[in-house]
């Protein structure tokens, strides 16, 4: 059926009374919204979607709309009583917590590093001596001079080998639409150099330098020449530009041959005279490997189906690669840089019993990093694979290295969801593990907490682990508000991460849970694969008995739980809203995705189909319509409170899925609990976010939680 013409919009909604309508006592009254029918047959099954209209961003009918939305849900959330404490603690926590220095990489004898000071909205590249002297810290560029505004924001950085030019993306309000320029270390001039596309959502981004400083390769989304419209944020390829040159010399180096929606990330070797391309297959996990020499071709050194997870140039001649291959718990082999071939490989470190997560190269040992559902730890092993110890860490937290240093010392970071991100040096020849002054501590604590482990048995018998943050001495009576947060995909684990908002949470008698459902890596690719693809169901299987088991544990119930999650973990949220609407009292689910069968009609959707799947696919197709939530809202059903965030620059989910589950759930639900959908026009996907944007967002979500699950106001004194 083909769509109505976005000028009947306005007569059809007039005509729709079921957003005019009062719903249920106490509900909002909805702005009105149009139900245009748009039907589609897969393999021979008929779909239809009403709200399809609603995917036009540009459409005048579809931004008033949203204008109406943001205004019911500004005059509903400032309408909460406990508004107003919950801004100035949000404010208080976000905005005094103790300055951070991230994503560490040491070149040229410094140590260089993003460095996060609230109140300040954006991080800043600064550089500070080997010895982590903070007071000879220097800023190379603060984006708030660039940017008064505090929209503009470091994607990504790269330095020299010397130290001397740092090369880095910049993009504005969320977009993660980035620009490459390069700045001079010692003065913080920019260059006149600039590489435009270096960076977008759909495939990241990324530059490595030459050795001596003079040039660097970079990727780069096509020109308007090059690839039609519908191209732009695809092909991926790799280019090399020369200081000083305009960016219309620059030459291509490697791409063309590689998926539409490859994914390319560049790594030096530590001198700079080799250099290795690792390629995804979108993002399902598929990778493969190009290794160029010192002035040799490109070699491939592995391929998708090669089940290699991460490689990494060794100082010792070898590449180092943590492979799953007949070994889904992952093992870590070597390979010769002179015949790089897998046929070539020896293995260094055998399958464990955890999975093996992370994997660091230092001159003469190597930090492997395990993670046992969720929580990790830190093995060392010399070249050869004996072992070495672990590094010290704390029960039930993540454990990483940040950077190698000089030999086989590195930075490492440690974390719980009670203790904060605390980098230490690790000085190998000592074995002695030190506290750095890199991050400083918050002016709060998590004294009054404990962290304990549970698990939940899923639909088909598999433990699912859970993280439960709570007061100590805490009452198991049933009756505590509670947020379960959950993800779910792309191999990629939730760990115990430390969070300023969690303390606000206690504060008001809250209890926090972490659910280490299945499509993660928690437990590996096993548990990645388990849910990806046709098997996505027991993603929502996993996170509903998480729900339960908190229920059976007496932490909580029903009237009492919130769920929470984002991005895919709102298609997590979006599933269990719709096939368990009795197990919670209010749903937040941030950038979510919600039409399964239009999500690979998106530029990053189609990276996405290596993960999820496509409709092109019978089987592929019918899970996904088993699942999908937008196709599983019912008519009359009694749905709880339901908050969807989304940004307009988001170009990771589409802001349209977040407008079209809303409209679809206010028509739906009778239940009387609102139904509330929040844009942000200053942000996307929340990469890169202002700071003063995340206050006010996290206002709302948990002015919104307080108030959905009768939360008089905070229990403890601060």
């Amino acid at each position: 059926m083909p769509m109505h013409p976005l000028a009947s919009i306005a007569a059809i909604a007039a005509l729709t009374l079921a957003a005019l309508a009062a719903a249920a006592d106490g509900a909002p009254r909805y702005p009105a919204v149009a139900r245009i029918p748009v039907a589609e047959t897969f393999h021979g099954v008929q779909v239809v979607d009403d709200y399809r209209w609603l995917e036009d961003d540009s459409s005048p009918q579809v931004k008033a709309w949203v204008r109406e939305e943001n205004a019911l849900t500004r005059k509903f959330l400032d309408g909460v009583p406990q508004r107003k404490e919950i801004a100035w603690r949000v404010h208080e926590l976000l905005s005094a917590t103790t300055l951070s220095r991230f994503s560490l990489t040491y070149r040229g004898g410094v140590v260089f590093a993003l460095k996060f000071a609230p109140p300040k909205n954006q991080p800043a590249l600064v550089v500070i001596p080997a010895t982590l002297d903070v007071g000879q810290e220097r800023v190379v560029l603060d984006p708030a001079v660039l940017d008064p505004t505090g929209r503009t924001t470091i994607d990504f950085y790269t330095p020299s080998y010397d130290g001397r030019y740092v090369a880095l993306s910049l993009s504005k309000d969320g977009s993660e639409d980035g620009t490459g320029y390069v700045y001079e270390v010692a003065t913080g001039k920019r260059l006149a150099d600039i590489v435009p596309r270096v960076m977008y959502p759909t495939a990241g981004g990324s530059i490595e330098w030459t050795a001596d400083s003079s040039a660097f390769f970079y990727t780069r989304y096509p020109s308007p020449s090059e690839r039609p419209d519908a191209d732009r944020q695809f092909y991926q390829t790799v280019w090399f530009h020369r200081l000083g040159t305009p960016a219309t010399a620059d030459e291509y180096v490697i791409g063309r041959e590689f998926p539409r929606i490859a994914e390319i990330a560049l790594a030096g070797s530590r001198d700079g005279r080799d250099l290795l391309a690792q390629v995804n297959n979108g993002d399902g996990g598929e990778i493969a490997y190009y290794l160029k020499r010192s002035g040799g071709p490109w070699t491939k050194v592995a391929d998708f189906t090669d089940g290699i997870k991460q490689m990494v140039i060794g100082q010792d001649g070898n590449l180092y690669a943590r492979s799953v291959k007949d070994a889904p718990l992952g093992r870590i082999v070597a390979i010769p840089m002179v015949d790089a071939r897998l046929e070539r490989a020896r293995v260094v470190v055998p399958e464990a019993s955890t999975s093996a997560d992370g994997m660091t190269v230092a001159r003469s040992r190597l930090y492997v990093q395990y993670r046992d559902g969720g929580p990790s730890q830190v093995r060392m092993f010399d070249l050869r694979g004996a072992p070495l110890g672990a590094l010290p860490a704390e029960p039930l937290s993540d454990t990483t290295v940040s950077a190698v240093l000089e030999g086989d010392d590195v930075l490492v970071r440690g974390m719980s969801l009670v203790t904060p991100a605390t980098r230490y040096r690790y000085d190998a020849r000592a074995n002695r593990l030190a506290e750095t002054a890199l991050n400083g501590k918050p002016p709060f604590n998590f004294d009054d907490a404990i962290v304990e482990r549970a698990f939940a048995e899923s639909k088909d018998g598999t433990r699912v682990p859970l993280l439960i943050l709570h007061a100590k001495n805490l009452k198991l009576d049933g009756t505590h508000p509670t947020i379960l947060y959950g993800y779910g995909g792309y191999g990629i684990s939730m760990v115990p991460y430390h969070s300023a908002l969690n303390r606000l949470w206690l504060d008001y008698g809250g209890v926090y849970a972490l659910a280490g459902i299945r499509g993660g890596g928690e437990y590996g690719e096993a548990w990645h694969a388990a849910g990806m693809l046709t098997r996505k169901q027991n993603v929502f299987d996993d996170f509903a008995a998480c729900m339960q088991l908190l229920v059976d544990l007496k932490f909580t119930s029903p009237d009492r739980l919130a769920i929470m999650g984002g991005s895919n973990g709102g298609l997590t949220m979006g599933a269990a809203l719709t096939q368990h609407p009795e197990a919670m009292r209010a749903v937040v689910s941030e950038v979510g995705i919600y039409d399964s069968l239009r999500w690979e009609t998106q530029p990053n959707g189609e990276f996405n189909v290596t993960e999820f799947g496509s409709t092109k696919d019978p089987a592929q197709f019918k899970a996904l319509l088993d699942y999908s939530p937008l196709q599983h809202v019912k008519d009359g059903a009694q749905y709880p409170a339901v908050l969807l965030t989304t940004g307009d620059n988001d170009g990771r989910v589409a802001p349209y899925e977040s407008r079209k589950m809303a409209a679809r759930l206010q028509a739906a639900s009778t239940s009387g609990h609102p139904i509330l959908l929040r844009t942000d026009a200053e942000a996307g996907h929340g990469i890169g976010s202002a700071l003063s944007t995340q206050i006010e967002l996290e206002t709302d979500l948990y002015t919104f939680l307080v108030d959905q699950l009768g939360i008089a106001g905070p229990t403890r004194a601060r």
